[in-house]
């Protein structure tokens, strides 16, 4: 029986129902207050309330914590049976309750000491119309990350945070390496964001959280949960001007009152593409099949356990057209299989009050078929992880002690120099200390025992600083370390058969810190960083001379340091959301080509100014999206037809139209002028690179203009 049929009263005049759903990102939302002058109803699981109201005219006002109020105005006569759909908005980002996971303790993101920056859902569910088979543009509209593209040919890419290399990145889904110890070249490429509730992004080193592999930061996907008492069934069907083809199925239900499972599954293709009619593919052909089931469990009383189980199969396919020969007469195809399968836990139990045991454990496999022209490379990479936490509440203190144990390992069939098993037991403490209502610090320590670089200290402090008023400003520094491997973004490319034999090689040690301050009073908030970051003994790729290994991996004998400036200003205003962004970026290193390495260069394709404009309007059914990138000009690395690239803007639009609350429609545009790096220079070099290459550095967009459209279908 509905909460509305308990507050009949008395009428003297004829009275009628009022249907109202309340609904936000058009997604239910429950427990929401209705009223319709004196009486008072809260909506139910699937956002409804049903009122008796006398006939007239009448000012619905729907509330919830979290949203702004909303209104509608309604003609009641006698007799009739009244509908009315109110949408909510949720309040600016500065007074949103988000709570963040990847610092362990799951407190509020305000209260954090340590910067951590959020993608809430609503932005999540935006990207993914751009792109609904990857996280690629999620990450690379996010302020500080950048895509970088790796390998042309293949689409292979990986994510720089503040202008550190792709390796220095992890990645995590829920806390867990379920994509492995390094994500790889296509590792973006290859994540649906459909079953994303949040992303969390931790800038500079993170390795007293998370060891070894977060020397640059962390961006940790956060699954979406099954809402309770809500079924969720919808279809996604997506196709570009580039013959890109997506097809995802999203599932989500509770089972009983403590189960609720998920499942998202996805097919995804694309057809090869010479848009320049080079004879050499810009756009890989690929297929890919995606499914991922999760299982949640919650007793109501603070325990909670997730599983996750992964698989995905993907074919990719570049290099030389066919029928297209080299400057050298030659052809040479490139491709990419990759299979993976993974599976994770966390459990989380409330063993007092005031304490939490935490398990989390994860193992992913994850096999390769690489080639290189003539050359094939199969591999095998094989990762997992343990760990075990308690976290307590004592007084003004939120302390974490840990231990965890990680094994990384890599088998090549054609380069078995290369491989190696990485274990890695672990300590850890974490406290996180209110002082006053405007001091908050965090200290966190991690001590690592590495099976091939010994005993690797990682400690950071964070602190927050509430000045009164409108006004904050958080301070963070931390070191960490990052263990070597063969894989860079080089080798990533070019594969491991022309690299020589690793010699001694010291682990790579990183320093950095960060001050920011923020200023918000609504509709505004203004965010200010200024960051710098230093990494010894990072890995350098040089040349080695003619031979049948033509590269040599080595640790560069002067520090790579990096530092800049990042501004953020965001206003939000009725159904105008506007966010703009702006970074100065200088990175620089030892380089490697000149005799002795003594000379330093700026880091190869790290744009010195960057800025972005984002514009989301929402008018009734529509949301009307507008964004603007601008990428300054880059150093550029063995390129023949020029040592810097030049600047370029990109826009493009987004229109989201919901038909029914069962169907929408959308279209997307990207790169609305068509900007292409191969309009200015070609992409073939004019002859084989010694490191196996046959092209340039991607400084710029491959794909030019790319229109999609598709339908999101509920079930």
């Amino acid at each position: 029986m509905l909460p509305a049929l308990l507050l009949v009263a008395t009428l003297a005049q004829p009275t009628t129902s009022v249907i109202v759903t309340v609904v936000s990102d058009y997604e239910p939302v429950p427990e929401a207050d209705v009223s319709i002058g004196e009486t008072l109803v809260q909506t139910d699981a699937d956002g409804r309330a049903v009122l008796p109201v006398e006939v007239g005219s009448h000012t619905v006002v729907v509330s919830r914590i979290g949203f702004d109020t909303g209104t509608a105005e309604i003609e009641l006569v006698s007799g009739d049976e009244v509908r009315v759909r109110v949408e909510l908005k949720s309040h600016a980002v500065v007074e949103e309750e988000i709570i963040v996971t990847a610092t362990r303790t799951n407190r509020r993101i305000e209260d954090l000491p340590l910067r951590v920056e959020v993608v809430p859902q609503e932005e999540v569910q935006e990207k993914i119309m751009m792109t609904p088979g990857d996280i690629s543009m999620l990450l690379a509209e996010t302020n500080g990350l950048r895509v970088q593209t790796t390998s042309p040919s293949l689409g292979g890419a990986s994510v720089r945070i503040q202008g550190l290399r792709g390796r220095y990145t992890q990645i995590l889904s829920d806390g867990l390496p379920l994509f492995g110890g390094q994500t790889g070249a296509v590792g973006v490429l290859q994540i649906p964001p459909m079953d994303l509730g949040q992303v969390e992004v931790i800038k500079g080193v993170a390795s007293a959280l998370y060891g070894s592999s977060a020397v640059g930061g962390v961006v940790n996907l956060v699954s979406r949960r099954p809402r309770q008492n809500a079924v969720e069934r919808e279809v996604l069907v997506n196709a570009t001007t580039h013959g890109g083809t997506d097809s995802v199925l999203w599932l989500s239900s509770p089972l009983n009152e403590r189960w609720g499972a998920t499942f998202v599954g996805g097919a995804h293709t694309q057809t090869r593409s010479d848009l320049d009619r080079d004879g050499w593919t810009d756009l890989p052909r690929y297929r890919r099949f995606v499914a991922r089931p999760r299982l949640f469990w919650e007793n109501g009383e603070g325990d909670s356990v997730m599983m996750a189980l992964g698989a995905l199969t993907e074919r990719r396919r570049g290099g030389t057209e066919p029928d297209a020969t080299l400057a050298d007469g030659s052809t040479f195809k490139e491709a990419l299989g990759t299979d993976r399968f993974d599976g994770g836990l966390v459990g989380r139990w409330l063993v007092a009050d005031t304490r939490v045991l935490a398990v989390r454990g994860s193992a992913a496999t994850q096999r390769h078929r690489h080639r290189y022209g003539p050359q094939i490379e199969p591999d095998q990479h094989h990762t997992w992880f343990s760990e075990l936490s308690l976290t307590g509440v004592d007084r003004s203190h939120t302390w974490t002690v840990g231990t965890a144990l990680q094994q990384d390992a890599f088998r090549s069939e054609i380069v078995p120099r290369f491989d190696y098993t990485f274990t890695v037991p672990a300590v850890f403490v974490q406290d996180e200390l209110d002082v006053t209502d405007w001091l908050a610090v965090s200290a966190s320590a991690r001590l690592d025992q590495h099976s091939d670089y010994g005993s690797q200290f990682s400690p950071r402090v964070s602190g927050l600083i509430r000045w009164g008023g409108p006004w904050e400003t958080r301070v963070s520094v931390g070191r960490g370390f990052y263990a070597p491997t063969p894989f860079t973004d080089e080798t990533q490319a070019v594969g491991l058969s022309g690299l020589a034999p690793l010699g001694e090689l010291e682990a790579e040690r990183a320093d950095s810190g960060a001050i920011d301050i923020t200023w918000a009073r609504e509709p505004f908030e203004l965010t200010g960083t200024v960051f710098a970051s230093r990494i010894r003994d990072a890995l350098q790729i040089l040349d080695n001379g003619p031979s049948a290994r033509p590269l040599a991996l080595v640790n560069a004998p002067s520090p790579t340091r990096t530092y800049g400036v990042e501004l953020v200003a965001q206003i939000e205003v009725n159904k105008l959301h506007v966010i703009s962004t702006y970074m100065f970026l200088q990175s620089e290193e030892s380089d490697p080509e000149e005799p002795g390495r003594s000379t330093r260069r700026l880091v190869p394709l790290t744009p010195r100014h960057s800025a972005s404009l984002d514009i989301l309007w929402e008018a009734g059914p529509a949301r009307i999206g507008i964004e603007l990138f601008y990428t300054g000009r880059q150093e550029l690395d063995d390129n023949p037809y020029r040592a810097i690239s030049p600047s370029y803007l990109l826009y493009g639009g987004l229109l989201d139209l919901r038909i029914t609350d069962q169907l929408r429609i959308f279209a997307n545009v990207e790169n609305l002028g068509d900007v292409r790096q191969t309009r200015r220079d070609p992409l073939l070099l004019p002859g084989r690179h010694p490191d196996g290459r046959w092209t340039v550095d991607a400084w710029g967009p491959i794909d030019g203009r790319v229109v999609n459209a598709g339908i999101r279908l509920g079930l």
